[in-house]
């Protein structure tokens, strides 16, 4: 059954790159669960804490307001003390994100479907 959502769909965010390695978590012991992180919610915590930009600033170079930057920092942030506190794994997931123009992965603006880039890239293999 179609449940509507509440409040207002969420937009894209512009981030600077693709993680590479998507998945951390303990080597010495099972892991406890897999929390999942998506690359918005990365290129929050490296714009503010890993860069050292003020949130506004962030915020700007992510194409989003400082609420929802503040609200992407509180998730990511989260996530990484439960995940570092309860032992678990992180994965890092594509969500709706835009690549920002000029970078080296530059995409020209266009939203990337990860799952269509996987199979087209096995395909020419």
């Amino acid at each position: 059954m179609f449940q509507p959502r509440r409040g207002r769909r969420r937009g894209p965010r512009w981030i600077s790159e693709i993680p590479i390695v998507r998945v951390f978590g303990p080597i010495d012991r099972p892991h406890v669960g897999v929390i999942k992180m998506n690359f918005e919610e990365v290129e929050a915590i490296r714009l503010v804490d890993y860069q050292g930009l003020d949130q506004e600033t962030a915020a700007s170079l992510m194409g989003i307001s400082r609420k929802s930057l503040w609200l992407d920092l509180h998730s990511a942030r989260f996530k990484l003390a439960k995940a570092l506190i309860e032992g678990a794994v992180i994965q890092l997931e594509e969500g709706n994100f835009l690549i920002r123009p000029g970078h080296p992965t530059d995409v020209k603006g266009e939203s990337r479907n990860f799952e269509k880039d996987e199979k087209e890239l096995d395909n020419s293999q």
